[in-house]
């Protein structure tokens, strides 16, 4: 088959799936703006697109997403117009809709099988509205009606598409019926063998020198923001360091925001929470906590494996791939009890949950693990059989998506493009 993939950060989502595609001898393109020029990546042909110059266009404040979107699309477009051009006709188009970029491609190849990555939609209600309303701006009533604009992009989408995929039934399960009955679940998948526990790892960076005889404690963002718990972790810290003075916390994570609200003009979340808890942490043991911002994947492993407690939080969003990596390497976890979680994390058995928002529960919970190695080692092992059992990359859940991908072309063709 001929097969194109769209992903602004190509290969994102399909890091593995395209190249498996490619080693089976079909042709695989993709479209990215993650390259400036032509290149090959694993047998996937890459090919950059470019966004156009918009200068100051101005549009009501709940249209800059869906002009964003519109923006990429329009751009996608036309570099698929040139594929199209040039004789590539693509028999199936699998593709991230959350940019925008395959919202014309039914236009360009009415006939391919587009199968959606179907990561989020945006509910106009709890829980992703109101959930942390520290951090919720403007008037409440409004929001709902912002949150519904945003949605239009995934209603530009599912006409034209044949089928979707989602990594976890939660994420699945915020779809609406129309669409959600031509999603199929599957995670991306956890190569269990590399995220693997290892008794005898050291983790050095810089001056710091920890292993698996050492009490460490680990929390892992993308970005350290409010949406992945940051500020309830912060507000922890200070019992947490108090209770446990031989602990080491070691903080991974960027100073940007990858999702929900922005800080304050000139401010990060770090700092911000830093800031706020700073006061009440000696320096003796405010030395114990590192900030590590964001290290090579070997590190990342080998924080995973010296890692005594992991402490996962986020709002009912994503499921992180960090939250079960940490469970392929044996780690105790100590999660929030949100609905995404509870899929991997089944309290008392491959980890211990509470309240998103209860820091002393936390806190309990986290030096609970700590005095019960017995606990601990239990906890760790179920929650790499459960990886292995379900969420192993290679024996289950590439062969799921290869069958996806199956039965997305022996599916009818689509229809001509709709207005």
């Amino acid at each position: 088959m001929n097969i194109l993939f769209i992903h602004q950060n190509f290969p994102g989502q399909y890091k593995h799936l395209a190249p498996l595609l490619a080693s089976k001898g079909h042709q695989c393109v993709s479209l990215t703006l993650r390259v400036k020029e032509p290149t090959t990546w694993k047998g996937v042909k890459v090919l950059p697109y470019a966004l156009p110059d918009r200068g100051g266009q101005k549009v009501h404040p709940w249209l800059l997403d869906l002009d964003s979107k519109v923006t990429r699309g329009q751009a996608c477009f036309l570099a698929a117009r040139k594929l199209r051009d040039n004789g590539f006709v693509p028999d199936l188009i699998l593709a991230h809709p959350g940019w925008g970029e395959p919202m014309f491609l039914h236009d360009v190849w009415p006939s391919a099988r587009i199968g959606l990555y179907c990561e989020l939609y945006h509910r106009s209600g709890y829980p992703h509205l109101a959930f942390d309303p520290e951090f919720e701006t403007g008037d409440a009533e409004l929001q709902p009606l912002r949150i519904r604009m945003k949605n239009i992009n995934n209603h530009l989408h599912f006409p034209a598409a044949t089928a979707g995929i989602s990594p976890t039934k939660f994420q699945a399960d915020t779809f609406p019926p129309e669409f959600r009955d031509r999603i199929t679940v599957c995670h991306d998948g956890i190569d269990t063998d590399t995220a693997s526990p290892n008794p005898d790892v050291r983790l050095q960076i810089g001056d710091l020198d920890v292993s698996r005889n050492d009490e460490v404690i680990t929390f892992v963002n993308r970005n350290l923001e409010p949406y992945r718990g940051y500020h309830v972790f912060m507000r922890a810290l200070p019992r947490l360091l108090k209770e446990r003075p031989n602990a080491t916390v070691l903080i991974v994570g960027g100073d940007e925001v990858s999702y929900g609200a922005q800080p304050p003009k000139g401010q990060t979340w770090k700092q911000i929470f830093i800031d706020e808890v700073r006061g009440r942490i000696a320096t003796k043991d405010w030395n114990r906590v590192h900030f590590l911002g964001r290290i090579p994947y070997s590190q990342f492993v080998q924080l995973l494996q010296v890692s005594r407690v992991h402490v996962y939080l986020t709002y009912p969003f994503v499921l992180s791939w960090s939250l079960m990596e940490a469970m392929s390497c044996e780690a105790a976890i100590v999660a929030s009890g949100t609905e995404p979680v509870r899929e991997v994390i089944r309290d008392g058995e491959t980890g211990r949950l509470v309240d998103f928002f209860d820091q002393d529960g936390l806190v309990e919970r986290v030096c609970e693990l700590l005095e019960d190695e017995a606990q601990r080692r239990a906890l760790g092992q179920a929650a790499r059989r459960l990886m292995i059992g379900e969420y192993d990359l290679q024996k289950t859940c590439l062969p799921r998506q290869l069958s996806w991908v199956d039965t997305v072309m022996r599916s009818a063709p689509p229809g001509p493009p709709r207005d």
